[in-house]
């Protein structure tokens, strides 16, 4: 008796498969991950992507009095002044000289002025060694701050050591340390806030209408140009099918502005409706019923296009010898449809329909392009508004992990789709072995 040997590994078509691989986990699997991990940050433009700095401003001030620091602390903060001491006198020496430091030494070492003003009639006590430049003299004034307000700390360390010069209480170290980081944080206010914008439900609408609708345009009007074509000569077939492929080879720009020569208030629509005495108007536009026909048109056709090459070649794959029997059993062409070729586009449909889901969820260059979710935020679908947040902010503030908050939620919707068609469909019956091989 001959014995089984047991498979063995193979490096070559590990081989094969590792270019796969690399791009499996960089364009894929990497995004998913880092889009999580900014999900759970504050990362913005203000904030940086590699860390921060420390820095105290006049509006952190307006923010701590609403919180634990006691109003000593503000106070200090506030009203600290300008002391005469060696970290001062070093920074004088370094600016304008040892010697016009060290005059300055024994006339006021140790004073505290509570005002710049005080402390430019200071420098000005000076005789031997003079600071005529009023703008100089203000300057060397600010070398003698004893206030942490509107000065960069680099490091934790460096904020909380002038925090101990500065005299501020020890009990407010922390509350200080924690308003002054400019850098980004661990948090999870960008989910919450997702959860109690309004605006965020008016998306999740508009996404929700946005995909509907422009799905069943695309599976339907697929299937009917891959079952009208089929009855058709092959010649007269491709010509239209190639005709209805023009919108997904079209660059998005090129196909998007033939929509405003289409519906726009100087397009061919309006032109030719003024003929019989109507009023131009922006048929893209002009109301938000319009923009969402405009929309789902633009879209659909390019979405019915690739339904239309799929199920064209599963409909040609369906033996002839079936058809050929139900014509002999007299079924007409919608039998033919009905009971033949739509049960055996299954699999085709399933494809066309998770791939065309998650495709419309996470997509919105056709929407950015032609209404930019307008008129008045009526279009603006979940991913475009995750772009608007995250890369395009009328506010000049970028909000990288809001954005990334965003995003995350497609993730996690598009995840749990794509389980609902392949129990819907019955996958594991769709990929079993056909019965005659059982």
């Amino acid at each position: 008796m001959s014995r089984i040997s047991k498979p063995r590994f193979n490096w070559l078509g590990l081989g094969f498969l590792a270019p796969a691989m690399i791009v499996v986990v960089l364009f894929f699997l990497a995004p998913v991950i880092m889009t999580a991990f900014f999900a759970f940050t504050n990362m913005s433009t203000s904030t940086g992507i590699t860390g921060g700095d420390y820095l105290l401003s006049q509006s952190d001030l307006r923010s701590l009095a609403n919180t634990k620091a006691s109003a000593a602390t503000l106070d200090a903060l506030e009203n600290a002044g300008y002391r005469v001491d060696d970290a001062g006198l070093a920074r004088l020496a370094e600016a304008q000289g040892p010697a016009t430091a060290d005059e300055f030494r024994k006339l006021h070492e140790g004073d505290l002025f509570t005002s710049r003003r005080d402390m430019e009639r200071a420098l000005k006590d000076l005789r031997q060694h003079r600071i005529r430049s009023t703008r100089d003299r203000k300057l060397a004034a600010e070398l003698f701050t004893s206030s942490v307000m509107d000065q960069r700390f680099d490091t934790e360390e460096a904020f909380r050591a002038a925090l101990m010069t500065s005299g501020i209480e020890a009990a407010d170290h922390d509350t200080l340390v924690d308003e002054a980081y400019t850098g980004w944080i661990w948090t999870t206010k960008n989910i919450e806030l997702l959860a109690s914008l309004s605006s965020s439900w008016r998306y999740a609408m508009n996404t929700a209408i946005y995909v509907s609708f422009t799905l069943a345009f695309n599976v339907g009007f697929g299937l009917f140009l891959a079952i009208s074509t089929f009855y058709l000569s092959p010649r007269v077939a491709a010509t239209f099918r190639t005709i209805w492929f023009l919108p997904r080879v079209l660059p998005p720009v090129l196909y998007v502005l033939m929509w405003y020569w289409l519906t726009w208030d100087t397009g061919i629509i309006s032109t030719l409706a003024g003929y019989f005495g109507v009023a131009p108007r922006n048929w893209m536009l002009d109301t938000g019923t319009n923009a969402w026909v405009v929309v789902i048109l633009i879209n659909g056709f390019v979405g019915a296009s690739l339904g239309m090459i799929l199920f064209s070649s599963a409909i040609k794959a369906i033996p002839a010898s079936m058809l050929h029997a139900s014509e002999v059993d007299g079924a007409n062409r919608w039998q033919q449809v009905r009971y033949i070729i739509l049960p055996q586009l299954r699999w085709p449909i399933l494809f066309t329909s998770s791939y065309q889901t998650l495709s419309l969820l996470t997509s919105f260059e056709y929407i950015l392009l032609a209404t930019d979710g307008g008129p008045g935020g009526t279009t603006e679908v979940w991913a475009l508004a995750a772009y608007h947040t995250a890369l395009n902010n009328y506010g000049g503030n970028l909000q990288y992990g809001l954005g990334a908050a965003y995003a995350l939620v497609l993730v996690v919707i598009g995840i749990v789709t794509s389980l609902l068609y392949l129990r819907f469909f019955n996958f594991r019956e769709l990929v079993s072995k056909p019965r005659i091989e059982q």
